[in-house]
């Protein structure tokens, strides 16, 4: 089976915690604070399977998750950090954020490997903030968390060339004609239903790679039929044989169809619509009406294409049509198809903190990723450590939001599931 896109939940590792411990020694007194630090979360890699060619396997497999880094201990004992989780794929796998639809990476070279998701760093332990009035500080920095996204997983062929037009007009004949690709074959409409890869050797011993591209129908940039299963296949091709039925012995009109082919490339992608074209003119040995040709010829001739009239039986046109595109391809620069967006970063200490302060009724929430770091810091039962808590609340700025809003003594502050009563 032909999977080339799947949805998976990928979650880098959390950064362990940072211990909380006291120097005991028999004839040590006062030995003061020595919580280790927590350990790194394990990095989300996606690595090229040069094996794989199709993404089936992950339907049945849906999280993946790196390993967690460990907390830290006494002794300054460092936590150790969490196992990376390499991710395989096979080659021409596009990697999505399916909330925003950014591209994270591209993984279009042999051996290539990407780091989507860094995990979490790991949290400091006590005797990091031990002062000279603050000597015994009973509370740690709680590691960060590692990154969770829904992720979409894409394939799109590596090819050279790929083979569009209408179902049932000679795509997949050409292919076995031309390459020892073996696709089913069969007078009846749809008989593609997943792409076909074959190479194609010229005599001269230069080669590229040629893509059948299932039926593209009227409506297919719209979802119709699987038009976008297989639009999307195109995407990589650096040149496009637009395959018409010449002969007109289905009663359809090969100008029509190379217009409607062409309006549902532009609606999908306007880059898609621009790539260099050559019009393929097959069953020729079946023509009858030599003016449904000639309509074809004017047309190329309107849009400047090359034409060749073909017969996948007969061999007539064959040679000449692959010479010509093995010298087109030569011209044609093997650019990157595919803007990977720059990735998500896991928030760090040094960046700006971000917090979001509201009114609920008569209560003021403040929230937000910076809030949620510091409260992970906290032992309520200390009180060196509320202090500490305020301090960096202060130097976040809440207080003087807080005062901006109009909070008064006596108020009800919440920071997620704390109520605090304010005093200026």
């Amino acid at each position: 089976m032909f999977t080339d896109y799947v949805k998976i939940i990928v979650k880098s590792g959390d950064g362990g915690d940072g211990a909380i411990s006291f120097r005991r020694e028999k004839y040590v007194a006062a030995g003061g604070p020595d919580g280790g630090d927590g350990g790194k979360g394990g990095d989300v890699y996606f690595q090229v399977d040069p094996d794989a060619n199709t993404l089936i396997d992950f339907r049945y497999m849906k999280k993946f998750k790196a390993e967690n880094g460990k907390n830290g201990e006494g002794a300054n004992r460092y936590g150790k950090g969490g196992e990376d989780l390499y991710i395989k794929v096979p080659l021409g796998t596009i990697v999505k954020d399916a909330e925003t639809g950014k591209v994270l990476a591209d993984l279009c070279e042999k051996g290539q490997v990407e780091k989507v998701f860094p995990g979490g760093r790991g949290g400091k332990g006590n005797s990091h903030f031990a002062t000279s009035t603050r000597q015994a500080p009973h509370f740690s920095q709680g590691g960060e968390k590692g990154i969770e996204k829904e992720i979409i997983l894409e394939l799109k062929l590596l090819a050279d060339v790929g083979l569009i037009g209408f179902p049932n007009v000679g795509k997949s004949t050409f292919l076995s004609t031309v390459t020892s690709a073996t696709p089913k074959i069969a007078d009846y409409h749809f008989t593609t239903l997943e792409p076909n890869l074959g190479v194609v050797k010229s005599e001269y011993g230069s080669s590229f790679v040629i893509a059948d591209i299932p039926g593209i129908i009227e409506g297919a940039s719209e979802g119709v039929g699987l038009g976008l299963q297989f639009l999307r296949h195109i995407e990589r091709t650096r040149l496009l044989l637009h395959v018409v039925d010449a002969s007109g012995v289905e009663g359809r009109n090969p100008v029509d169809d190379f217009n409607t082919i062409n309006e549902e490339l532009k609606k999908y992608s306007e880059k898609l619509s621009k790539r260099t074209q050559i019009i393929v003119a097959s069953k020729a040995d079946l023509i009858q009406d030599e003016s449904k040709y000639q309509e074809l010829e004017d047309l190329a001739k309107s849009k400047d294409m090359k034409i060749f009239k073909i017969s996948s039986v007969t061999g007539e046109g064959v040679k000449e049509l692959l010479d010509y595109v093995t010298e087109t391809l030569k011209t044609l620069p093997k650019e990157n198809l595919i803007e990977v967006e720059e990735m998500e970063k896991v928030y760090t200490l040094e960046e700006k903190e971000e917090f979001k302060v509201y009114k609920d009724n008569e209560v003021f929430v403040v929230e937000g990723p910076a809030i949620e770091r510091i409260l992970r810091r906290v032992n309520l039962d200390d009180n060196e450590s509320m202090y500490y808590f305020h301090k960096c609340l202060s130097q976040l700025g809440v207080d003087t939001k807080l005062k901006e809003m109009g909070v008064k003594d006596g108020d009800t502050v919440r920071l997620n599931d704390w109520e605090l009563e304010w005093y200026d």
